[in-house]
């Protein structure tokens, strides 16, 4: 069994993987699934009102879990897969415990040759930094925190770039936290 094998088959029994981005590194579980989503929480120390974004391998499939306004498929297409979080309303079956009760889910489509194969495997999984809130988001496995301990798979895919993804509300023409592509999303909304 390959560390991709292994770490699909942990999400798929709802256990806590990590894994590499463009970003940072990770914390994937089955997004879908309320009690591993609460496990992602539990390990981050994670106050329970800030919502977890969810990944997935494509736009195609993205459309499984949101419902994109028009604007929203342009600029998914325009910036994704990359270092960018779209907030996207959710459809039925995206939990609450991951929105923390709100109508829009974050939406990643990493571009990380890792990360997709994972999500090629399993998805929806969640998209949040694999650290202990409060502390630094780790650029290598050497710099993992005690998140590690949660975490039955560690996928090693070597150093991040380290800057965290941008954050967007396409439809409000917001940037809610700058982040990597920060000024050419910038400049998107400002053409819009």
């Amino acid at each position: 069994m390959t560390d991709l094998d292994a770490a699909a088959a942990a999400i798929e029994s709802g256990e806590l993987v990590v894994y590499p981005t463009e970003t940072v590194y990770g914390l994937g579980a089955d997004a879908l699934d309320p009690a591993a989503v609460e496990a992602v929480f539990e390990a981050k120390g994670r106050d329970r009102d800030k919502p977890i974004s969810l990944a997935v391998p494509d736009a195609t499939t993205a459309l499984e879990y949101t419902a994109p306004t028009t604007a929203e498929r342009v600029f998914m297409h325009e910036f994704l897969p990359g270092p960018v979080t779209m907030l996207v309303d959710r459809r039925e079956m995206v939990p609450d415990v991951l929105t923390a009760g709100r109508e829009q889910v974050g939406l990643r489509i990493p571009d990380h040759e890792l990360a997709l194969e994972l999500l090629g495997r399993v998805e929806p999984i969640t998209a949040t930094s694999a650290n202990v809130s409060g502390q630094p988001s780790a650029r290598r496995v050497a710099d993992l925190d005690a998140i590690t301990e949660s975490a039955s798979v560690v996928l090693e895919g070597g150093e991040t770039a380290g800057t965290g993804s941008t954050v967007v509300d396409v439809e409000a023409g917001e940037i809610h936290r700058r982040g990597a592509n920060a000024d050419a999303v910038e400049a998107w909304l400002d053409e819009r």
